[in-house]
């Protein structure tokens, strides 16, 4: 018999459950990678959650995460469905909320990744399992601390450039590792070619994600940004907020 627990996520909302949840959705790629390999009860994902990936293909896929199947959903009749307030559209949200207890997170820094972490942790009755990775992920960002340097522009998608702001997980990875974001806008601006050849960057990274650029992107561009080093980086170590963020530790070059 389960017991009814009550917790705030990170959006400051009362989420009430039954405890510990034994049929989780989940609607985060990073969040789902971080709920199984904390060996927590996930039994539906959406189509980017590729990770793990020798245990996530046997999972129920529930649509993206910016247009849940809400009957895909009902029919995994889940106990907890975990989101994220960047990641996932209010409106979905908003509607799973009317027939499921569905907790947010909300991260911009590390240390909210790793608050996120302590709560999943919690909430799934499985501490110890959190704490270890949390404390692996510790040791893996810090050993990259202060290892890059320069000014740079990260590039998350391409017709229209658009790029990582401030107020963003990717520019609070860009200042761990030691770079200087140009992108004085918030969220993910969109910049025109002159735009980006006027804050004259050292160094254009070009992440693997949302728009999967390749090195055939690079020799496109090789005219536009002639003075700066345009480099390939993968765009789950710099964006993805979970377990996945233990992958720095052997990551030095990305």
């Amino acid at each position: 018999m389960s017991d009814l627990l009550t917790v705030h996520d990170q959006m400051g909302r009362e989420v009430t459950f039954s405890f510990p949840p034994k049929r989780i959705v989940s609607l985060v790629p990073s969040q789902t990678e971080l709920l199984i390999d904390m060996g927590a009860p996930v039994v539906g994902r959406t189509k980017f959650c590729v990770h793990p990936k020798e245990k996530i293909k046997q999972l129920p896929i529930i649509g993206g995460t910016k247009n849940f199947r809400f009957d895909a959903i009902r029919e995994l009749k889940p106990d907890l469905i975990i989101g994220n307030k960047e990641e996932n559209y209010p409106e979905g949200i908003e509607e799973l909320q009317k027939e499921f207890p569905v907790w947010m997170s909300d991260i911009f820094t590390l240390e909210d990744a790793f608050q996120m972490m302590k709560d999943l942790g919690r909430i799934c009755d499985l501490d110890t399992r959190a704490d270890q990775i949390i404390q692996a992920c510790r040791n893996a960002v810090e050993s990259v601390k202060g290892t890059k340097s320069g000014k740079v522009i990260y590039f998350i998608w391409k017709n229209p450039w658009m790029v990582a702001g401030k107020n963003t997980f990717i520019d609070h990875m860009l200042a761990h590792l030691g770079y200087q974001n140009l992108v004085t806008e918030e969220r993910y601006p969109e910049l025109t070619a002159k735009q980006i050849a006027a804050l004259n960057p050292d160094k254009i990274l070009f992440s693997s994600e949302p728009f999967p650029f390749k090195k055939k992107h690079l020799l496109e561009v090789k005219d536009l940004w002639q003075n700066a080093d345009c480099e390939l980086v993968d765009g789950e170590l710099y964006s993805w907020y979970g377990s996945r963020l233990r992958e720095w530790g052997g990551s030095l070059n990305s």
